[in-house]
Parts: structure tokens; C-alpha cells; sequence
């Protein structure tokens, strides 16, 4: 299992992780994504997953990287 960090503050609200993981974010009525079923830590969502083609998509596809995946 990896642990997937979203820096909620730094997220711009652009929507790529929405697109490339539709499993794991979703947009907020604050414009910006969200991981769903996350809890928070540090000012954070955190979600413990198994990772997939479409998490490290949606990390890669973060303009800001506020997307982490540690595995």
C-alpha cells in the first residue's frame, strides 16, 4: 500500500486529477479537488491506496505537483 498526500492549499482546481483518477478526486464547491474517502493530516488528504496507472497519471498531471505518492 502507498500513502497519496494531496496539498489541498496548493491545488489551482484545474481538474487533471479529476480526469485521470475519477476514483480517487473529485471537485469541491471551493473549486478545487479533493481525494475522496481521505482523511487529514497536517493541512493534508491523505489516503492510504493500492496505486494505479491513473493515481500516478493524476500526479503527473498536477501544474502545481500537489499530488505525492510514497510508497
Amino acid at each position: 500500500m502507498a500513502k497519496i498526500i494531496h496539498q489541498v492549499e496548493k491545488c489551482i482546481g484545474c481538474g487533471n486529477c479529476t480526469v485521470a483518477a475519477p476514483d480517487h478526486f473529485e471537485m469541491g464547491e471551493d473549486g478545487k479537488a479533493h481525494l475522496k474517502d481521505s482523511e487529514e493530516e497536517d493541512g493534508n488528504e491523505v489516503k492510504e491506496v493500492e496505486v494505479t496507472d491513473s493515481l500516478k497519471k493524476a500526479a503527473n498531471s498536477c501544474p502545481v505537483q500537489c499530488i505525492k505518492i510514497k510508497e
